[in-house]
C-alpha cells in the first residue's frame, strides 16, 4: 500500500494552483485547447476593428461638405473637400512643410541616433552604458508638452540661450517660433526612439566580425561603412519609419514651438475640427495624411521588404 504524503508536504499555494487548474478544466476544456490563440488574439482584432471602423467613419465625413446654414455636414456625398484640399495653397504649403520637415528630422536624427546606439552597445564601462540609457530613457518620464514648454524658457529671448549670446555681445536673436526651432524639437523628442530602434540591430553584430575586418587591413571608416552600416540595416529601417510617422503627424511640438505660425498637418487638421467647424474637411485631410502615411510605408516596404524589419542583423 503506498504511503500517502503528509498533509504539511503538500503546500497551500500548490493546493490554490490545483483548484484553479480545476476550475479553468471547468470553464475551458482541454478540447478546446485549439482555440486558445485565437481568443488571445481577440483583444487585437476588436482593436484593430474598431480603428478601421473609425477610418470608415472618416472617410464617409471626408465626402460631406459643411452647411453654412446649419453648421452640420451635408447629407449628399461629394468630392469637394479633396478638390479643394489640392486647389488651396495654404493646405499645399502645410503639407509640403510636414513631409519635407518630416524627411530632414529623419536624417538628422539617424545621423545622431547611431553614434550613441553604437557607444551604448560596444562600452566596455558598465557606468557609461547606465549612464546612456538612464539619459535615453529620462525624457519618457518627462513628457513631450513638458519638454517643449522646457525649450522654450530655454530658447526664448530672455532665455538661457540668449542670455549666454549676451555675454559675447550677440542678441537676443529670435530661436522660437519658426520652423528651425520646430526641427529642433522634433529631432530633440524622436532621438530616442531612433536609439531604441538602432540598438538591437547592433546588438545582433558579432565584435569579432568588426575585429576580422580591422585584422585584414579595413580602417574604422570602412569598418563602419561596409559592415556594420549594411548589417545594421534593419534597424536603420525600422527607425526612420517610427521617426518619419511620429514627424509627420506631431501636434505639439509644431503648436507650442512653431507658435501657430509653423503648423504641420495634424495642426490643421485640428484647426479644422475645432476652430472652424468644418467636420468633412477635417476628415479629408486625416484621409490624406492616413493615405501619404500608408505610401511611405508601403514604398520602403516594396524597396527594401518587410523581413528587413527584423531586429536581428543580416549575416
Amino acid at each position: 500500500m503506498p504511503l500517502r504524503p503528509a498533509r504539511r508536504a503538500y503546500p497551500l499555494s500548490w493546493r490554490v494552483l490545483d483548484a484553479l487548474e480545476t476550475a479553468a478544466g471547468a470553464v475551458w476544456p482541454r478540447s478546446f485547447a485549439k482555440g486558445l490563440p485565437y481568443l488571445m488574439l481577440l483583444p487585437a482584432v476588436l482593436l484593430v476593428g474598431l480603428l478601421v471602423l473609425g477610418l470608415v467613419e472618416i472617410a464617409d465625413l471626408s465626402l460631406r461638405t459643411l452647411d453654412t446654414s446649419t453648421f452640420l455636414p451635408s447629407e449628399d456625398w461629394s468630392l469637394a473637400n479633396y478638390i479643394r484640399a489640392f486647389s488651396e495653397p495654404l493646405f499645399f504649403t502645410v503639407a509640403l512643410r510636414s513631409l519635407g520637415g518630416a524627411l530632414l528630422v529623419t536624417v538628422v536624427t539617424l545621423i545622431l541616433a547611431f553614434p550613441y546606439a553604437y557607444v551604448m552597445v560596444r562600452t566596455p564601462s558598465k557606468a557609461l552604458r547606465k549612464f546612456l540609457l538612464i539619459a535615453l530613457f529620462l525624457p519618457f518620464f518627462i513628457g513631450q508638452v513638458v519638454r517643449a514648454y522646457g525649450w522654450l524658457i530655454i530658447l526664448g529671448n530672455q532665455g538661457l540661450a540668449n542670455e549666454f549670446l549676451g555675454l559675447f555681445g550677440i542678441g537676443p536673436i529670435r530661436l522660437l517660433f519658426n520652423y528651425w526651432a520646430v526641427l529642433f524639437g522634433l529631432v530633440q523628442y524622436m532621438l530616442p526612439f531612433a536609439v531604441l530602434m538602432l540598438a538591437p540591430a547592433l546588438t545582433a553584430i558579432p565584435e569579432e566580425i568588426e575585429a576580422a575586418a580591422g585584422s585584414l587591413g579595413a580602417s574604422w571608416v570602412k569598418v563602419f561603412s561596409h559592415v556594420v552600416i549594411p548589417m545594421a540595416r534593419p534597424g536603420f529601417i525600422g527607425a526612420g519609419l517610427v521617426v518619419l510617422t511620429l514627424s509627420l503627424t506631431d501636434f505639439a511640438i509644431p503648436a507650442i514651438l512653431g507658435g501657430g505660425g509653423q503648423d504641420f498637418i495634424a495642426n490643421a487638421i485640428y484647426d479644422q475640427f475645432f476652430r472652424t467647424s468644418d467636420q468633412g474637411m477635417g476628415a479629408t485631410l486625416t484621409m490624406l495624411l492616413v493615405v501619404a502615411g500608408s505610401a511611405l510605408v508601403g514604398a520602403v516596404f516594396a524597396l527594401f521588404g518587410a523581413g528587413t524589419l527584423a531586429l536581428g542583423a543580416r549575416r
